[in-house]
């Protein structure tokens, strides 16, 4: 669609694709699975889809002509939280926004069938400014055919394996309310080899933007009720973002790419391709939406 030299010239353009939304940011960071990961979230029904990627980085012919392209380097995270939250002050108040990395791949309940944005105008009923994802690791199951550990066609993910802990206020040591960390998948087995700010797999990946707003380093807002699982009153949606991300940081390790042999193990299964199995597998919620 649009090709854009900076993230300052992209922000010019913030009255045209910022003002509404859904607006998918996806974040590259490495040359694997761009095209799959762009063609998914544009099958997903997202107003506009934006990679953020170095000029080197190819995108297929028929890909980049439905996306906008952004001149961006992503290999630093502090460098990525800034432009996201750049793009969050631009945004118009209430334009929902998702994030994710290449080689990731959002589900939500019935996704098959219903677009992102039926999914979020049924959230934004419910007052709801933020949706809960839960970031559930794929593995190829096959790390001798595929050293990298990534494969769409031999895709694995772990059917249990995950929990949750209270989070603590720092300020009054009480939890807060209707917070959680969730921990599970490659981060827990492996856990040995992830540093400990790390190994959650809760992020907030869809939200509105507001003034104010900031995303922190952690994938948390300073505004807490964004961090909360559901409302008070009950149950909300929430998605997965199926992710090769910690087994390519696993294999590319040197640390730890020589102690794993394997990523499966007597709880792995074949992932699906459909938010049927996340659902299945609790690691999702439909919450009231039938």
């Amino acid at each position: 669609m649009t090709q854009y030299p900076s993230l300052a010239a992209f922000l010019k353009d913030r009255a045209t694709l910022l003002a509404k939304g859904p607006v998918a940011l996806v974040l590259v960071e490495d040359e694997v699975e761009i095209d799959t990961t762009l063609r998914h979230h544009l099958d997903c029904g997202f107003r506009a889809v934006v990679a953020l990627l170095p000029d080197s980085f190819a995108i297929a012919a028929d890909v980049a002509k439905q996306v906008h392209r952004v001149s961006f380097d992503c290999s630093e995270p502090n460098v990525v939280f800034a432009g996201l939250n750049q793009i969050i002050a631009a945004a118009a108040p209430g334009c929902w926004l998702y994030y994710c990395y290449n080689a990731e791949y959002l589900f939500y309940p019935f996704c098959e069938t219903r677009t992102v944005n039926e999914m979020l105008l049924h959230h934004t009923e419910e007052r709801r400014e933020a949706m809960l994802t839960y970031v559930i690791d794929l593995y190829a199951g096959d790390l001798n055919s595929h050293p990298d550990a990534v494969s769409l066609e031999d895709a694995c993910l772990d059917r249990s394996g995950y929990y949750a802990q209270g989070r603590m206020d720092p300020a009054t040591g009480q939890s807060r309310d209707r917070q959680l960390n969730f921990f599970g998948g490659l981060r827990w087995r492996h856990e040995e080899h992830v540093p400990a700010q790390s190994r959650r797999i809760d992020r907030i990946a869809l939200f509105r933007a507001k003034p104010g707003l900031e995303l922190l380093a952690d994938h948390t807002f300073n505004d807490q009720e964004y961090n909360t699982f559901a409302c008070p009153w009950h149950h909300n949606l929430t998605a997965a973002i199926c992710s090769f991300r910690a087994a390519k940081a696993l294999k590319r390790n040197p640390g730890s790419t020589f102690d794993i042999r394997s990523f499966k193990w007597h709880n792995s299964a074949p992932f699906e391709w459909h938010s049927r199995q996340l659902l299945d597998l609790g690691l999702m919620e439909p919450g009231q939406w039938f």
